[in-house]
């Protein structure tokens, strides 16, 4: 289940610095990868980044096709997190090894992944100098979509017995999103 989430407020679904899913696909080609490091860095238009090594095959395919998809996963493919984060896409095709249902997308060719709380298509902005130096990749998101019984009206619901984003710390260790609670504002 998706809709769609106004660009202006797609940058609050990785404001809080989930672990994503990198999707991407060229030609007859596609593959996913686990990424801990990516991050909004834009609002209008609403641009994010991710650093994806040189080294992959996801990197290949966003290199070729210039757009890839940030699935932001809860609990229920944290064990699918950790292993496309330790097969290389090279090796074996990790949607049918590990059985991730996809779907797709309205704006890039790269699968979204059934089962996520949010998705992010990008496109590339070429910054070769970062791809290269840093791993780093630029994007601007051209839809977004979150599950509406998880993040609807531009904000995380986060409720009883929902998804929550997960978090990657080290060695196959996560934590989900905790309970919110508000400030008030000045």
């Amino acid at each position: 289940m998706h809709q769609p989430v106004d660009l202006a407020k797609a940058y609050r679904l990785l404001n809080h610095g989930p672990t994503v899913l990198v999707s991407s696909a060229h030609g007859e080609r596609r593959n996913v990868m686990a990424a801990a490091w990516s991050m909004p860095l834009d609002f209008s238009p609403p641009k994010i980044s991710v650093v994806i090594d040189k080294h992959t095959l996801t990197r290949e395919l966003v290199e070729a096709s210039g757009e890839f998809v940030l699935n932001i996963p809860g609990r229920n493919l944290a064990q699918a997190t950790v292993a496309v984060g330790n097969r290389s896409g090279r090796e074996l095709d990790k949607f049918a090894e590990y059985q991730l249902a996809t779907f797709a997308g309205s704006q890039v060719a790269a699968p979204l992944l059934a089962g996520c709380v949010g998705w992010l298509e990008c496109r590339v902005l070429a910054e070769r100098h970062i791809q290269q130096a840093y791993d780093l990749f630029i994007a601007e998101v051209v839809a977004a979509w979150a599950d509406p019984r998880d993040f609807s009206e531009g904000h995380w619901h986060f409720a009883a017995g929902r998804e929550r984003s997960i978090h990657y710390v080290a060695g196959g260790t996560f934590f989900e999103t905790g309970e919110a609670f508000q400030v008030p504002m000045p």
